[in-house]
Protein backbone atom coordinates (compact mmCIF):
# COMPACT_ATOMS: atom_id res chain seq x y z
CA UNK A 1 0.00 0.00 0.00
CA UNK A 2 2.85 2.38 0.84
CA UNK A 3 4.40 1.75 -2.58
CA UNK A 4 1.13 2.56 -4.33
CA UNK A 5 0.73 5.81 -2.38
CA UNK A 6 4.35 6.73 -3.07
CA UNK A 7 3.86 6.00 -6.78
CA UNK A 8 0.67 8.08 -6.94
CA UNK A 9 2.33 10.95 -5.05
CA UNK A 10 5.38 10.93 -7.33
CA UNK A 11 3.20 10.75 -10.44
CA UNK A 12 1.22 13.79 -9.33
CA UNK A 13 4.39 15.69 -8.49
CA UNK A 14 5.93 14.87 -11.87
CA UNK A 15 2.79 15.89 -13.76
CA UNK A 16 2.68 19.18 -11.83
CA UNK A 17 6.35 19.90 -12.55
CA UNK A 18 5.95 18.98 -16.21
CA UNK A 19 3.19 21.57 -16.52
CA UNK A 20 5.04 24.29 -14.59
CA UNK A 21 6.37 26.82 -17.05
CA UNK A 22 4.57 25.36 -20.05
CA UNK A 23 1.59 26.75 -21.86
CA UNK A 24 -1.58 26.39 -19.85
CA UNK A 25 -4.54 26.59 -22.12
CA UNK A 26 -7.36 25.71 -19.75
CA UNK A 27 -8.04 29.48 -19.86
CA UNK A 28 -8.49 29.28 -23.64
CA UNK A 29 -11.93 30.37 -24.73
CA UNK A 30 -12.56 32.60 -21.72
CA UNK A 31 -12.98 36.35 -22.09
CA UNK A 32 -10.58 38.79 -20.50
CA UNK A 33 -11.84 40.01 -17.12
CA UNK A 34 -13.25 43.52 -16.91
CA UNK A 35 -11.51 45.44 -14.10
CA UNK A 36 -10.76 49.16 -13.72
CA UNK A 37 -7.01 49.80 -13.39
CA UNK A 38 -4.84 52.88 -13.74
CA UNK A 39 -2.12 53.47 -16.27
CA UNK A 40 1.14 55.16 -15.28
CA UNK A 41 -0.43 58.59 -15.83
CA UNK A 42 -3.22 57.81 -13.36
CA UNK A 43 -5.90 57.47 -16.04
CA UNK A 44 -8.49 54.72 -15.53
CA UNK A 45 -8.56 51.84 -18.02
CA UNK A 46 -11.22 49.13 -18.20
CA UNK A 47 -9.36 45.90 -19.02
CA UNK A 48 -12.42 44.50 -20.76
CA UNK A 49 -12.65 47.48 -23.10
CA UNK A 50 -9.10 48.39 -24.09
CA UNK A 51 -10.14 49.12 -27.68
CA UNK A 52 -7.30 47.43 -29.53
CA UNK A 53 -8.02 46.37 -33.11
CA UNK A 54 -5.78 43.31 -33.22
CA UNK A 55 -4.43 40.66 -30.88
CA UNK A 56 -3.35 41.61 -27.36
CA UNK A 57 -0.65 40.16 -25.13
CA UNK A 58 -1.27 40.74 -21.44
CA UNK A 59 1.79 40.10 -19.30
CA UNK A 60 1.55 40.18 -15.51
CA UNK A 61 4.86 41.23 -13.95
CA UNK A 62 6.49 43.01 -11.00
CA UNK A 63 9.62 45.08 -10.51
CA UNK A 64 10.92 42.53 -7.98
CA UNK A 65 10.43 39.60 -10.41
CA UNK A 66 13.62 38.87 -12.39
CA UNK A 67 12.01 36.37 -14.83
CA UNK A 68 9.23 38.91 -15.51
CA UNK A 69 11.70 41.61 -16.43
CA UNK A 70 13.74 39.20 -18.57
CA UNK A 71 10.64 38.19 -20.50
CA UNK A 72 9.40 41.74 -21.10
CA UNK A 73 12.88 43.03 -21.98
CA UNK A 74 13.34 40.18 -24.47
CA UNK A 75 9.94 40.84 -26.04
CA UNK A 76 10.79 44.55 -26.17
CA UNK A 77 13.63 43.75 -28.60
CA UNK A 78 11.12 42.01 -30.92
CA UNK A 79 7.99 44.04 -30.28
CA UNK A 80 8.13 46.50 -33.18
CA UNK A 81 8.57 43.63 -35.66
CA UNK A 82 5.71 41.73 -34.00
CA UNK A 83 3.50 44.81 -34.26
CA UNK A 84 4.35 45.29 -37.94
CA UNK A 85 3.62 41.63 -38.74
CA UNK A 86 0.54 41.02 -36.61
CA UNK A 87 -0.83 44.30 -35.25
CA UNK A 88 -0.35 43.05 -31.70
CA UNK A 89 -0.45 45.31 -28.65
CA UNK A 90 1.20 44.41 -25.37
CA UNK A 91 -0.23 45.37 -22.00
CA UNK A 92 2.19 44.93 -19.10
CA UNK A 93 0.22 44.69 -15.87
CA UNK A 94 2.33 45.48 -12.81
CA UNK A 95 1.26 43.70 -9.65
CA UNK A 96 3.58 45.83 -7.53
CA UNK A 97 1.82 46.80 -4.32
CA UNK A 98 1.57 50.24 -2.72
CA UNK A 99 5.12 49.94 -1.32
CA UNK A 100 6.84 49.16 -4.63
CA UNK A 101 4.58 50.59 -7.35
CA UNK A 102 6.54 53.87 -7.42
CA UNK A 103 9.42 51.89 -8.98
CA UNK A 104 7.32 50.91 -12.01
CA UNK A 105 7.53 54.18 -14.03
CA UNK A 106 11.26 54.49 -13.32
CA UNK A 107 11.91 50.95 -14.56
CA UNK A 108 9.61 51.21 -17.61
CA UNK A 109 11.08 54.55 -18.67
CA UNK A 110 14.67 53.34 -18.17
CA UNK A 111 13.97 50.31 -20.39
CA UNK A 112 12.02 52.43 -22.91
CA UNK A 113 9.16 49.95 -23.12
CA UNK A 114 6.63 50.95 -25.74
CA UNK A 115 3.90 48.98 -23.99
CA UNK A 116 0.71 50.02 -22.30
CA UNK A 117 1.53 49.64 -18.59
CA UNK A 118 -1.29 49.22 -16.10
CA UNK A 119 -1.06 49.14 -12.32
CA UNK A 120 -2.83 46.42 -10.30
CA UNK A 121 -1.59 47.18 -6.74
CA UNK A 122 -4.53 45.44 -5.05
CA UNK A 123 -4.36 42.39 -7.32
CA UNK A 124 -7.96 42.73 -8.52
CA UNK A 125 -7.18 41.97 -12.17
CA UNK A 126 -4.64 39.34 -11.19
CA UNK A 127 -7.30 37.46 -9.18
CA UNK A 128 -9.96 37.92 -11.86
CA UNK A 129 -7.61 36.37 -14.45
CA UNK A 130 -6.64 33.47 -12.17
CA UNK A 131 -2.98 34.48 -11.97
CA UNK A 132 -1.20 32.79 -9.07
CA UNK A 133 2.39 33.77 -9.80
CA UNK A 134 4.31 35.94 -12.23
CA UNK A 135 5.26 36.15 -14.96
CA UNK A 136 1.98 35.03 -16.45
CA UNK A 137 1.26 35.90 -20.06
CA UNK A 138 -2.01 35.72 -21.98
CA UNK A 139 -2.65 36.08 -25.70
CA UNK A 140 -6.09 37.43 -26.59
CA UNK A 141 -7.78 37.58 -29.97
CA UNK A 142 -9.30 40.83 -31.22
CA UNK A 143 -12.54 40.01 -29.36
CA UNK A 144 -10.81 39.70 -25.97
CA UNK A 145 -10.97 35.90 -25.85
CA UNK A 146 -7.98 34.10 -24.36
CA UNK A 147 -6.35 31.86 -26.98
CA UNK A 148 -3.06 31.10 -25.20
CA UNK A 149 -1.63 31.34 -21.71
CA UNK A 150 1.86 30.79 -20.35
CA UNK A 151 3.22 30.85 -16.81
CA UNK A 152 6.85 31.49 -15.80
CA UNK A 153 9.67 32.36 -18.20
CA UNK A 154 12.68 30.63 -19.66
CA UNK A 155 14.73 31.95 -22.59
CA UNK A 156 13.00 30.88 -25.80
CA UNK A 157 9.47 31.13 -24.40
CA UNK A 158 9.01 34.28 -26.46
CA UNK A 159 9.40 32.08 -29.56
CA UNK A 160 6.41 29.97 -28.50
CA UNK A 161 4.40 33.13 -27.86
CA UNK A 162 5.37 34.45 -31.29
CA UNK A 163 4.29 31.17 -32.95
CA UNK A 164 0.89 31.41 -31.23
CA UNK A 165 0.65 35.06 -32.27
CA UNK A 166 1.36 34.15 -35.90
CA UNK A 167 -1.31 31.42 -35.80
CA UNK A 168 -3.79 33.93 -34.42
CA UNK A 169 -2.85 36.59 -36.98
CA UNK A 170 -3.19 34.12 -39.86
CA UNK A 171 -6.61 32.98 -38.61
CA UNK A 172 -7.73 36.63 -38.41
CA UNK A 173 -6.71 37.14 -42.05
CA UNK A 174 -8.83 34.15 -43.14
CA UNK A 175 -11.97 35.55 -41.50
Amino acid sequence: MKKVLLFVGLSIALMTNAQDGEAHNEEAGKKVASVILENMDGDEVNTGEMGFEGPVIISFWATWCTPCKKELNTINELYLDWQDETGVNLVAVSIDDERTKSKVPMYVNAKMWDYTVLMDPNGDFKRAMGVNNVPHTFLLDKDGTIVYSHNNYAPGDEDSLYEELLKLASSDVKE
